[in-house]
């Protein structure tokens, strides 16, 4: 008997059912030790090798070369929103930031703490619908770094490319809600991170990609915790590190590449997402709330005629089984998360509950 409905949650999302399979058998008894992953010591032999084969297998899916280091940390993507320019933001100098959402903010107050925070650009004069278009683009005369917020969970938009950024300016990628969705092009892009509860496994671990040279050239007046050269000296296990979520993205990974690795999950991503966006473009009654270019592959957000009909809709839906469709709280609306593990049978499922609403509701 099947339980599972269909989770739309924009975070913790849906994991793999492989996966999830196989981390039931870890938590009892990992890799047939007679002791369960939760209660291994993280120095022991087992849970070195799944440090190990985590890595390598992360570097394998998205070709990381052998100049980033691979971290693995707690704190989510919030805590990175201070860790960055902590490290890598001096009193007297500018970082250039790109503002596409909460998120966004969320990270340009932070690096106020820090140092100058300058906004190079915005969408904020239209609610975050889209993305600035690069000639939109002012960078300060020589930025510390440049930041971006690759996709906005809350506002359903998502950077196409990584954004162009002057000769030699390390540029620096919050990619928390499409980590892993399609393939990542890291010789453009100097340190990327992540919180783990949208692609990649459960929260309480963050992903950190950062350039080797960058790390050993960051400030060194810190907390010992917070600079990145420790997690990298110390193989991301300075502290007790949140081994059960490391676990569970090692089973996500092996569950990638059994799907035909990033190129062939970047195609169901866009083919799903598509699939919701073709009906939302054709309706009457709902409207993607997202520029046509702007479009996030992982975040479709939508509205109805009327709030009325929005609450009405999402408490249906949830009778029906498609579970979190609720917009962010502070925009409203409906919101329809679909990362890398969300089957494209519950887009089918989401679009033909949409034509239903529409003829129960309209006048």
């Amino acid at each position: 008997m099947n339980d599972r409905i269909y989770n739309f949650s924009a975070g913790p999302a849906t994991l793999p059912a492989p996966a999830l399979k196989r981390v039931q058998q870890a938590v009892w008894s990992y890799e047939d030790s007679g002791i369960g992953v939760l209660e291994h010591s993280h120095r022991s032999r087992p849970i070195s090798t799944l440090f190990e084969e985590t890595e390598a297998a992360l570097r394998r899916i998205a070709r990381i070369p052998d100049d980033f280091a691979v971290l693995f940390l707690q704190g989510g993507a919030s805590s990175q929103f201070f860790m960055v320019p902590m490290n890598l933001l001096q009193q007297d100098a500018t970082a250039d930031y790109l503002d596409t959402g909460s998120w966004s903010q969320k990270a340009i107050k932070e690096a106020k703490h820090f140092g100058t925070a300058h906004v190079a650009a915005s969408s904020t004069d239209k609610n975050y619908s889209y993305i600035p278009a690069p000639e939109a683009i002012r960078y300060s005369p020589n930025p510390a770094y440049i930041h971006y917020t690759s996709n906005n969970t809350i506002f359903g938009t998502e950077w196409a490319d990584v954004p162009a950024a002057p000769e030699g300016v390390p540029v620096i990628c919050d990619a928390s809600s499409d980590i892993l969705s399609r393939p990542l092009d890291l010789s453009r892009l100097d340190l990327v991170y992540a919180g783990a509860q949208k692609n990649l496994g459960p929260a309480g671990l963050t992903l950190v990609l950062v350039r080797r040279d960058l790390a050993a050239s960051a400030k060194r007046e810190l907390p010992t915790m917070l600079q990145y050269r420790t997690h990298i000296e110390h193989g991301s296990r300075y502290n007790t590190p949140p081994v059960f979520a490391l676990c569970v993205l090692r089973e996500v990974l092996r569950w990638m590449e059994d799907r035909g690795g990033l190129a062939a999950i970047a195609e169901q991503n866009r083919t799903k997402a598509q699939l919701l966006y073709d009906y939302l473009d054709q309706s009457r009654f709902f409207r993607a709330t997202a520029r046509p270019d702007s479009r996030s592959r992982m975040n479709v957000c939508f509205r109805a005629p009327s709030e009325t009909l929005e609450s009405r809709f999402v408490k249906e839906a949830e009778r029906a089984g498609l579970s979190g469709l609720k917009g962010h709280r502070s925009v409203g609306g409906m919101r329809a998360s679909i990362y890398n593990a969300f089957p494209p049978a519950g887009c089918e499922r989401l679009v033909a509950f949409m034509r239903q609403f529409v003829r129960d509701h309209s006048n």
